[in-house]
Order: C-alpha cells, then sequence, then structure tokens
C-alpha cells in the first residue's frame, strides 16, 4: 500500500464554507458524497489561515467514526466565476480580472485586514509604504481572510490611490510552487 493510500484517498472538490473565527468549514466533493470536515489545523499546515468559499480544492480525506475529514491540503486554486455576476470594473474596485504573472512576489506581512470592510494593509519587507488587499483580490487568490503579522507575498501595482496588491499568496505555499 502506498503512503498516500495509508493518510487516505485523494479528493478533489470545492470549499463549500470555511469560517476562520469557528476554525472549521467543510468541503464538497466533486465525486458527490457527504460533507467532510476542514479544520483551521489542516489549513495552516498548508500555509493558510483561510480560504474562500467556492475555492478548488484537492485534500487527503480520512474515514473517521465522525465522518469525512480533511487531514491534508494538497492544492487550492481560487474561485471561478462571481455567484453575483458583478464585474470589479461594476463595483469600484478598480482591480482588473487578469493578473500579470511576470510581477515579482514581494514578501509581506499583514498590517491589518477587516473581512467586514472589505480591505486591509500589508507592509512588504524593506519598503516604507503600505500596500492596499482588497477583499476581491484574497478571493481571486484563494482566501477567505487575513490575520495581523501573518507573513503572505504579493504581486503589486501602483493604482491611482496608491499600491494595491493585485494577487495574494500565503508565505508557505509561494515557497512550495517556486521550488
Amino acid at each position: 500500500m502506498s503512503d498516500a493510500n495509508e493518510r487516505g484517498r485523494n479528493v478533489q472538490g470545492r470549499v463549500k464554507w470555511f469560517d476562520p473565527s469557528k476554525g472549521f468549514g467543510f468541503v464538497v466533493a466533486d465525486e458527490g458524497g457527504p460533507d467532510i470536515l476542514l479544520h483551521a489545523n489542516v489549513l495552516r499546515n498548508f500555509g493558510q489561515s483561510s480560504v474562500a468559499d467556492a475555492a478548488g480544492i484537492e485534500i487527503i480525506v480520512q474515514e473517521t467514526a465522525r465522518g469525512a475529514q480533511a487531514v491534508e491540503v494538497l492544492r487550492i486554486d481560487p474561485p471561478v466565476g462571481d455567484a453575483d455576476g458583478e464585474s470589479d470594473e461594476d463595483s469600484g474596485s478598480g482591480i482588473s480580472e487578469q493578473v500579470d504573472l511576470s510581477l515579482p512576489r514581494l514578501p509581506a506581512r499583514v498590517k491589518w485586514f477587516d473581512k467586514a470592510k472589505g480591505f486591509g494593509f500589508a507592509n512588504v519587507f524593506g519598503k516604507p509604504e503600505d500596500v492596499f488587499l482588497h477583499v476581491e483580490v484574497l478571493r481571486r487568490s484563494g482566501l477567505a481572510d487575513l490575520q495581523p503579522g501573518e507573513a503572505i507575498t504579493l504581486r503589486v501595482v501602483d493604482g491611482a490611490r496608491g499600491r494595491m496588491a493585485v494577487q495574494v499568496t500565503s508565505w508557505e505555499s509561494a515557497n512550495k510552487s517556486d521550488q
């Protein structure tokens, strides 16, 4: 039996919901079946403190006495499309859907982020100015929330009102993808 089989089965699906304040959420498998518990500790082991609703996810799942439970996150993909059909241009955020992947990933720390307000700020290491973080950029990056002091990487552009992130990646997952 392979190591993956000993740990559980590989499942691809979508995040039904995840609440960082509760410390858990659920995944719906593409193959159907009961909801799969996703605990915050499993997500933190992947290097993220949150994940956006409807984000694509690949996990290792074990069956327990209490039901199916994720034991490892292998991949998270940003949600596809908007449920409400509103484009970013219509929302007035000034954030385009396309991310220029040639922009460098800059190491940063979250200064603060307020999910209810829909924005926050981060500081790029070695730079004095704040970088604006919009909730839609987080959502498209596969994140739902950020915690003060959290290590992240940013792709940044100069906007009409200053520097703003166009992509946010957890520090650990950015380092994994660079290897």
